[in-house]
């Protein structure tokens, strides 16, 4: 997708920051260290700790509860979303209409529905909306893709994911706590090393005896590829003892070769057969983590090059969750294709801008969201 440029002008682009708990200070520190970007806004609805926090940092910040009018009294040119998923949705909307471009937190929002209806959004305004999904910027992940591609294409990609961590607080009382919260860094992972969207899934999620969370903290996930590759995603987050890294423990089996990456260290690949020629990569990777999706996402406002984590291509990503959970939810394989359609039509439903609207029914008459 096409969108507006803030061509450089000499000057750090001027960000609004919309949420300041936990993660949002997570992200004042990549902004605090990134010259390319200048906050010039912090929005909560908690404007006291936003005030407070405000008053801790070096220069003018202006404060408030709404992005659109601290951006317009701050300078600011872009927007850092940074609430719940439960808001992404209208905090993303009403920037993106005020010709504010936003990098927002994963998911892209709550529902698919609501991320087509974002994607939609975007192509109306002309504003770019990227989803900043933070571990796909790990030079080991990407070092891990040209030992895949080293050894042909992959047949069968797997992810080993078992931690234990007691958070306390809303994740005790999800319902998919390891699926809907963490499960989708690595299936956006996925996505990524193999270069092609899934077609079905089909998946079980459980609950051990022991488990500290109110949800199943535990699922299989078997994904159908495009390619006619098999993604395996098995893991739980109440499995203490020899625990993997939080980026999981990946494993790609080729025509000639195996690639293995325990997450931490550099990964490692057995070829039989031919050396394959990996392609020089086409892109480069800005930072690790959070830095990274900042600088690309300033990047992609500077050049108008296309970044990862583009609202239309990750609302896929998304896609797999609901996928996975209705999988398990019915006893059935499920197709993307369905997840999709059923999101189309609700987003059509439940959208109130017209132009939006119309965005959505042109996807639906030529016969479905427009994926890679």
């Amino acid at each position: 997708m096409t969108f507006r440029t803030i061509p450089a002008d000499g000057q750090p682009l001027g960000v609004v920051l919309v949420g300041v708990g936990g993660m949002g200070r997570s992200w004042l520190k990549a902004i605090s260290e990134c010259d390319e970007v200048q906050l010039v806004g912090l929005v909560d609805l908690d404007t006291a700790a936003a005030s407070t926090l405000a008053a801790s940092l070096p220069g003018a910040v202006a404060v408030g509860s709404d992005a659109v009018e601290v951006s317009v009294r701050g300078g600011g040119q872009a927007v850092i979303d940074v609430t719940v998923p439960a808001a992404h949705h209208p905090v993303t909307t009403v920037a993106l209409f005020a010709g504010l471009p936003v990098l927002g937190e994963k998911p892209v929002a709550s529902t698919v529905a609501q991320g087509l209806s974002l994607a939609a959004a975007a192509e109306v305004t002309g504003e770019l909306f990227m989803v900043s999904q933070s571990r796909r910027y790990n030079q080991q992940l990407w070092d891990f893709k040209d030992r895949m591609a080293s050894t042909g294409t992959a047949g069968v990609l797997t992810t080993e994911f078992f931690k234990a961590p007691h958070f306390g607080g809303f994740r005790d009382e999800m319902d998919h706590p390891l699926l809907l919260d963490m499960a989708i860094h690595q299936l956006d992972s996925a996505r990524y090393l193999l270069d092609c969207d899934p077609v079905s899934v089909y998946c079980e999620e459980y609950n051990p005896g022991w488990s500290w969370y109110r949800g199943d903290a535990g699922c299989t996930a078997i994904f159908e590829m495009a390619t006619g590759a098999r993604y395996v995603f098995t893991g739980s987050w109440c499995s203490p003892g020899l625990e993997t890294s939080w980026n999981g423990a990946w494993r790609s089996s080729a025509e000639f070769g195996t690639a293995r990456w325990n997450g931490d260290d550099p990964p490692e690949v057995e070829r039989v057969g031919p050396v394959i020629e990996v392609p020089a990569p086409g892109r480069r990777l800005r930072g690790d983590g959070i830095a990274g999706s900042l600088r690309e996402f300033v990047q992609a406002l500077r050049t108008g090059e296309e970044p990862m984590g583009e609202v239309h291509d990750n609302v896929t990503s998304l896609a797999m969750v609901e996928a996975a959970i209705e999988s398990n939810a019915t006893g059935r394989r499920v197709s993307l294709e369905s997840i999709m359609s059923r999101a189309l039509d609700g987003a059509l439903r439940a959208e109130q801008r017209g132009e939006v609207a119309v965005v959505l029914k042109s996807w639906h008459a030529a016969g479905g969201y427009p994926t890679r």
